[in-house]
């Protein structure tokens, strides 16, 4: 800039974010979510500043090998390849200077391995090969042993955990015998929100949380007092039921959050205990979202299981690749909520005879991941909208 006395930035940037995260600078313990994206989003700076140069990437259009029957893994790993964040954050180790968690860090160094191969600026492969790290899976959860093809969204959920378990910040508290609940009848709902969140980030907290996780809201109204009880859990993935059409009907994503959302009848027998009544009575139950997530991961539930068999619904879902907007299912009042999708993972054929295939999102515009093979060219983006969507990968966006 004129005028400037030569200052070194990148210096002087290393040093804002020593400082920042030091003990003295942004305090962990008492961090929320945007804290928690914050010192992510320094401790990648400072590496960056450390290495004296920039993170640079290849065209990450590199195809994985099916070593078995794991086309789940591979359209799996092509989207969180492509979940920005995560993929830069694998690159550069981050998780190695700040991870408190015990645990050596085995599924996160051979994931990280993985990217590194995909996103490789030499791109000398076209191919890289996963059998380093899913052999590492399996150890961590033997159900994934042997070569029978497995469900896409159940790995993606074990494989997040996992992850997560390994590279959590928080130092490994052993929790003995159920914790006590807490009553917050006083709080507003926002508060009492914010205190379970807070309760939660103190033994969880990692870049999985900071980019997956959000809370929902159980909202329950005892039919008989007319008494509202909430509840909150942390999700990773909201998974939708899909209503019921004919072969050929189609559905809007829309519909499926209305039906998502839409309030339950609950008889006695099904119904939690009343808090005012101390006893079991019909009541209503309604599902929202109260924090949203960074990314939000939609499942598509397309598998119902009846007492003899598992059937896989068909039905088009259309789904908005742009501004998502997610407001009108969080709390009153909160405004829009937006969106961008920027990762697919589709599911062809029946139960027992599927492929997993993945559409991702990159700077020269959509390409198909189909194994080892990815497509030349890039994909319109009405060649996304089939009924094999399964799983939908969303960014929220700045605004």
């Amino acid at each position: 800039m004129p005028g400037s006395s030569g200052v070194n930035v990148e210096g002087s940037c290393g040093a804002l974010c020593r400082t920042l995260v030091s003990q003295n600078g942004l305090q962990r313990d008492t961090a929320d979510i945007s804290q928690s994206v914050l010192y992510t989003s320094l401790m990648g700076l400072l590496l960056v500043a450390d290495n004296k140069e920039p993170l640079t990437v290849g065209s990450g259009r590199v195809g994985l090998r099916n070593i078995g029957n794991t086309c789940f893994l591979n359209a799996v790993v092509q989207c969180l390849s492509h979940t920005c964040v995560l993929r830069n954050y694998c690159l550069l180790k981050s998780y190695k200077h700040e991870k408190f968690s015990k645990e050596e860090a085995k599924l996160m160094d051979s994931f990280s391995q993985v990217l590194s191969g995909l996103w490789d600026v030499r791109e000398g492969d076209t191919v890289v090969n996963p059998r380093q790290f899913y052999s590492v899976f399996k150890e961590v959860v033997p159900y994934f042993s042997g070569y029978s093809q497995q469900d896409a969204q159940e790995f993606l959920r074990f494989l997040l955990d996992k992850l997560h378990t390994e590279i959590n910040r928080r130092p490994y508290v052993k929790r003995t015998g159920k914790e006590p609940q807490q009553q917050y009848v006083r709080f507003r709902i926002s508060e009492e929100a914010n205190a379970m969140w807070k309760k939660h980030l103190e033994r969880d907290d990692s870049i999985i949380a900071d980019l997956f996780s959000g809370q929902l809201r159980s909202s329950l109204h005892c039919s008989v007092c007319s008494h509202y009880s909430n509840t909150f859990d942390v999700f990773c993935d909201l998974s939708l039921p899909i209503p019921k059409r004919s072969s050929a009907g189609e559905v809007t994503l829309q519909e499926c959050l209305d039906l998502f959302s839409q309030e339950e009848k609950l008889d006695k027998e099904n119904s939690p205990m009343c808090e005012r009544c101390s006893r079991r009575t019909e009541c209503t139950k309604r599902l929202s979202i109260q924090r949203f997530p960074q990314v939000i991961v939609i499942h598509l539930n397309r598998f119902t299981t009846s007492r003899w068999s598992i059937s896989k619904s068909t039905v088009y879902v259309s789904f908005p690749l742009k501004n998502l907007d997610l407001g009108p299912y969080g709390p009153v009042d909160c405004g829009p909520v937006l969106y961008d999708l920027y990762a697919i993972c589709n599911h062809a054929g029946t139960v027992n005879m599927g492929h997993y295939t993945a559409c991702c999102l990159d700077q020269s515009g959509w390409c198909f991941y189909n194994d080892s093979r990815c497509s030349a060219t890039s994909i319109t983006e009405s060649q996304l909208q089939t009924n094999q969507a399964y799983v939908l990968f969303y960014q929220r966006t700045s605004s």
